[in-house]
């Protein structure tokens, strides 16, 4: 079970740079190509806003869309998942599920084996490369 995190918006503003917040905590995106692209390979991504691990290095892959892809999360429980009907569309929204964040968008068009793409915006990630 995830332990929440609650915090004021005060405290998330302190906290986060202007386009974290703005991706974090009001569900926006970063523009595709705009954000560092992590390196793939061995590590931990986790949540910006809290640092609940949400994705292993070695799920990532290069989707072409401009922004990070990954096939599953580190643990199911660690990412939620909600309808998104902004933008005249219905899509998946992907989010901590200790602090709520908005993290980006699942899709079912993604490679083996499970066949699915989670979007993630970068600004909303911190990398931790695997020690050894």
């Amino acid at each position: 079970m995830v332990n929440k995190v609650n915090k004021t918006e005060e405290e998330w503003r302190a906290q986060l740079d202007d386009m974290a917040f703005k991706v974090l905590r009001k569900h926006g995106t970063e523009r595709a190509f705009t954000h560092d692209n992590f390196p793939k390979g061995p590590g931990t991504y986790f949540c910006k806003g809290c640092g609940t691990p949400v994705f292993e290095g070695e799920t990532k892959f290069d989707s072409g869309t401009g922004w990070p892809s990954f096939y599953a999360p580190i643990d199911p429980e660690n990412v939620g998942e909600s309808t998104d009907n902004s933008w005249f569309m219905k899509r998946t929204e992907v989010h901590c599920s200790a602090c709520d964040g908005h993290l980006g968008h699942v899709f079912p068009d993604g490679p083996q084996p499970t066949g699915l793409r989670y979007c993630i915006n970068g600004v909303a990630l911190d990398f931790e490369p695997a020690e050894g």
